[in-house]
């Protein structure tokens, strides 16, 4: 494998389209593109002056040339694809939710391992450089230790039940699609994953989980709220309040912006970092940064950019509250 990586990317939607400006912002261009509807990959290509488009998807996983493969597609295709994409040694950034289970991501982790590879979930969350920097602050010990984090996130959706926010053969609903920001977030910030957690939900008429509590607490007594809707709107904030202060941040998939609040003066200090159009451009920066360690390392010993841990975690608890509803989608395999 040479140094200048080259990327593919699967799919032609919004992301794939941010990704492509991405990497112009970092001086190159897509290796190549593929789409279910070869028209929209042709029409992609000549779009961002791409040289190569697949006739078929499987060709992208066999082309010798392609190094990192970008998966664009909805969730419920990824396991597949990425079994194809890391059976032909290709290193993988997927969407989030990058599976749809922890059996699925389990199983693909091994896969990597195994290959060499390096597997990661395209979260914005990891890669913007206001988190990098309240991460410090936090692990400083300036703020004192987390205590409780609150998060809420909620779209209003219509009650268009083919769309993918209620279709279950799309692997529709709020967890999968809004939740795991938000479980991204409460990870990050907790010292050690929750182990217990609790939660309530309500289906939508399609039988996805349209709106969602969850109570979560981990071993150390840090513990977090998680409000999300689907079919209501809530501001994207998250809060973070720790002994001797707290952190509000707005937007926060993509925030650029964080408050923090003194707990004894009430003082607030804006904190500004990072530009949130440069998202996509932040998490493939890290995604070479981490492919080009694994490279050049032992690998056991390359640097991972890319928090897999943490999506592991995430993983995790999504599984387990979609378990405890019993909200399984159509051929699923969970266990």
């Amino acid at each position: 494998m040479h140094d200048d990586l080259n990327w593919a990317v699967l799919g032609t939607g919004v992301i794939a389209n941010e990704m492509a400006q991405g990497l112009q912002k970092m001086g190159k261009s897509l290796y190549s593109v593929a789409n279910r509807t070869h028209q929209k990959a042709v029409d992609f290509a000549e779009k961002y002056q791409i040289k190569k488009v697949y006739d078929q998807i499987d060709e992208m996983f066999e082309d010798e040339n392609v190094d990192i493969i970008y998966l664009t597609t909805p969730h419920n295709t990824h396991y597949e694809f990425m079994k194809k994409a890391l059976e032909h040694g290709k290193h993988l950034l997927v969407e989030k939710s990058i599976t749809l289970n922890s059996r699925e991501l389990e199983e693909m982790i091994d896969l990597a391992k195994e290959k060499n590879l390096v597997l990661a979930e395209a979260m914005t969350i990891w890669h913007m450089p206001i988190y990098k920097k309240l991460w410090e602050i936090v692990k400083s010990g300036e703020l004192g230790k987390v205590q409780i984090i609150t998060m809420n996130f909620g779209s209003f959706k219509e009650y268009n039940m083919s769309n993918r926010f209620f279709n279950m053969n799309l692997a529709g609903g709020a967890m999968l699609d809004i939740g795991v920001y938000a479980l991204s977030i409460v990870r990050s910030f907790m010292d050690e994953t929750p182990d217990e957690i609790a939660s309530q939900w309500k289906a939508s008429p399609t039988g996805s989980d349209e709106q969602a509590t969850v109570l979560l607490k981990n071993s150390l007594g840090q513990m977090a709220t998680v409000a999300l809707s689907m079919h209501s709107k809530q501001p994207k904030r998250a809060m973070i309040s720790c002994e001797k202060g707290y952190i509000e941040i707005m937007e926060y998939p993509r925030a650029s912006k964080a408050v923090l609040v003194d707990a004894e003066t009430g003082k607030q200090t804006e904190l500004a970092c990072g530009d949130t159009a440069n998202a996509l451009y932040y998490e493939m920066t890290d995604m070479e940064k981490t492919v080009k360690n694994r490279m050049h390392a032992d690998k056991n010993d390359s640097q991972d950019e890319m928090h897999l841990a943490y999506t592991r975690d995430v993983m995790a608890i999504m599984t387990r509250l979609r378990k405890d509803w019993g909200m399984k989608y159509p051929g699923e395999n969970w266990d």
